[in-house]
């Protein structure tokens, strides 16, 4: 018998200084039998990075479904606008999705990000769509012990930082650009 995914729910209070952009977004994420809670934590954070008002960006099956990103925003036609990629992908994928999408973005996180963008920048340089960005590895590790079942938390960015408190914790989470 296959595992099932567990159903988490966040209430998401966005202070995203750096776009102008303020809202509350009520998400369900399901966490992949495989994922860990960092790696749902950190899609929670780049849906707080890239949500708007119009409120398009949306979870896909990401783990479960190999053709689809972690987050994507659509337009009315279909046509997909965003392209949202957390972890350590393969050069290949993002390439397939810079066809795909207006633009791609790649949110690299773990202790291996460094290691990983020396092997695939110089093959994603065509890539013209593609923006990378780099979460630290001790932000996104308290991250990790705050998530829970039914979540409210309250993520404030500004100047490239992530600041994600809740009732109990919080956790700062600074973001590089490297592309």
């Amino acid at each position: 018998m296959a595992l099932r995914a567990t159903v988490h729910k966040a209430e998401l209070n966005i202070a995203d200084n750096d776009r102008g952009y303020y809202g509350s977004h009520a998400v369900t994420v399901a966490r992949h039998p495989s994922e860990t809670d960092e790696r749902m934590m950190v899609r929670l954070v780049a849906y707080a990075l890239f949500a708007d008002e119009e409120e398009t960006l949306a979870f896909t099956r990401g783990l479960s479904e190999t053709d689809e990103p972690d987050l994507w925003r659509k337009d009315l036609t279909g046509a997909i606008q965003l392209w949202v990629e957390t972890g350590l992908p393969d050069e290949r994928r993002l390439l397939k999705a810079c066809g795909k999408s207006d633009e791609v973005v790649v949110i690299a996180y773990g202790r291996n990000a460094a290691l990983w963008w020396q092997g695939v920048e110089s093959k994603l340089e065509r890539a013209a769509r593609l923006r990378v960005l780099c979460l630290d590895t001790a932000g996104t590790a308290t991250l990790a012990t705050m998530a829970d079942r039914k979540m409210t938390l309250n993520i404030n960015i500004q100047d490239s930082i992530a600041w994600v408190s809740n009732d109990d914790a919080s956790a700062e989470v600074r973001i590089e650009t490297l592309r």
